[in-house]
């Protein structure tokens, strides 16, 4: 019986004693790579392709193996785990799983779809294609929620808030202004995020367990069947590198942490305390013991992800950091760090839903940014226009703001005569130089909030996420970025 159970392993041979039952449970990776079941076939196929042209299979052969793979792939398409292992339930991984399976469908001759491979190069491919589709469905679901914040930027229009530092009212800025701070941030994601499946376009397929292929097999037909720009050029760094796991779950967690700023400053301005949004119902929750609320659920969800996301990040790294070359068990727990961020996609599009149907009080948010003296830098530029060193400028404005404090009012409600008693440079003009636009326009520099400036960014970002887009289209028409 024990011979019969080790006859099922793709290792079996050498050894005379079956495992421990307990071990064998515990070491098993099928309960978490069964998701890569897609990818696996897919490679699969494509090793296949690369024996009929060495000559291993014949065109019979190839047009069964291939035939009987997409069958596999049809049959669990959908399926549980469960489901599969109440079929195969001796099988150790994803790669042992298909194999089975293959058998079932098409006899002995799926044995020979081993040929010339290893389990090393078969998981470093299946995800490979797993984190490049992946990141693409990411970098989609990025650019649509950029294209949500510009809509709103360009609905608010010439519509004025506060901007802060340390958390306390600085200079007044346009609300456009204020989203397209985070269509930047998102736009780096994109970019770093495309820059590591550009790094990760390599197949491994040919590499063996560690030191190549048995068989002169044509690498380049497998890498062009999936879509990869080109084979691996080291074997060795091939069967063991991770480098694009760890590297698109970091950029995973910037996306995650721009997210939780984001999440933080609607959860801040939707409170009463500020009153900036109007949080939409879709997108809230009640409270089961006060009638009233109307809490900020989906964000403070965004918020709190970007923990689990960076821990990933942090348990990969830790995991890679002490392994010799090359392949090593450790390396299976790469996978569920990387699985456990493979719901970024939909966390981003519930974000571009939510962020179309925000309502901003606008009118609220220009009370905020009129009082408070936050147009005292605007005031200071004004005396540097007049001649004034800026730090003689920044000591007048000061003194006239404490003297404006204790008189309840703010900058712009003090007389002329007020005001020249902290220096003779202030004139009638001043009180167009810190009224509210012309404060929010001062900062005409590229990238300042002034509003000509704040249009021409818009436009750049627009066309910058147009780009994308199309370069994302053009990827998976060639079959690049998808799965």
């Amino acid at each position: 019986m024990g011979h019969e159970e080790q006859s099922a392993k793709m290792w079996s041979g050498r050894f005379r004693e079956p495992l421990d039952p307990e071990f064998e449970a515990w070491q098993r990776s099928i309960l978490f790579d069964f998701r890569l079941l897609r990818q696996e076939t897919r490679a699969s196929k494509a090793h296949a392709t690369a024996l009929h042209a060495a000559g291993v299979l014949d065109a019979a052969e190839l047009a069964a193996i291939r035939a009987g793979l997409d069958a596999v792939a049809g049959r669990f398409a959908g399926a549980s785990v469960d489901a599969a292992l109440a079929v195969y339930p001796s099988s150790e991984d994803v790669h042992h799983l298909v194999e089975l399976a293959l058998t079932a469908e098409i006899g002995p001759l799926a044995l020979k779809l081993h040929t010339g491979r290893s389990r090393n190069e078969q998981i470093a491919t299946d995800l490979r294609l797993h984190v490049r589709a992946e990141a693409a469905e990411l970098e989609k679901a990025l650019l649509e929620w950029v294209a949500a914040l510009l809509e709103q930027a360009r609905a608010a229009g010439d519509a004025v808030m506060p901007s802060y530092t340390h958390m306390q009212r600085a200079e007044p800025v346009l609300v456009a202004h204020w989203l397209h701070a985070y269509a930047e941030m998102l736009l780096r994601d994109v970019s770093r995020l495309e820059d590591g499946r550009r790094r990760l376009n390599r197949c491994p397929l040919g590499s063996g367990a560690v030191a190549g292929a048995t068989l002169a097999l044509d690498r380049r037909l497998a890498a062009d069947e999936l879509g990869f720009a080109a084979p691996t050029a080291n074997s060795m760094d091939a069967t063991s590198d991770r480098d694009f796991v760890l590297e698109y779950v970091q950029g995973c967690t910037f996306v995650a942490l721009h997210a939780s700023r984001f999440a933080e400053e609607i959860a801040l301005f939707s409170s009463s305390e500020y009153g900036f949004v109007d949080l939409p119902e879709r997108y809230s929750t009640g409270s089961s013991a006060m009638p009233q609320k109307k809490n900020p659920d989906l964000v403070e969800l965004v918020r709190g992800k970007a923990g689990r996301i960076h821990g990933a990040a942090a348990a990969l790294t830790l995991t890679i950091k002490g392994q010799p070359l090359a392949y090593n068990k450790d390396m299976q727990e790469t996978q569920e760090a990387c699985f456990a961020v493979s719901g970024m996609a939909a966390m981003i599009g519930l974000l571009a839903g939510f962020t179309r149907v925000l309502q901003f009080r606008l009118e609220r948010m220009q009370v905020a940014a009129e009082t408070g003296y936050l147009n005292a830098m605007a005031a200071a530029t004004y005396l540097v226009g007049k001649g004034v060193a800026f730090r003689v400028a920044h000591e007048k404005i000061g003194h006239a703001v404490r003297f404006a404090l204790e008189k309840g009012v703010e900058l712009g409600g003090l007389s002329l005569a007020e005001l020249q008693q902290f220096g003779a440079e202030f004139a009638e003009d001043f009180y167009d130089a810190v009224a509210l636009m012309a404060t929010v326009d001062c900062h005409d520099v590229a990238g300042g909030t002034a509003r000509r400036q704040v249009s021409a960014s818009l436009t750049a970002a627009e066309a910058e996420r147009k780009r994308w887009m199309e370069t994302l289209e053009r990827e998976r028409e060639m079959g690049d970025a998808g799965a």
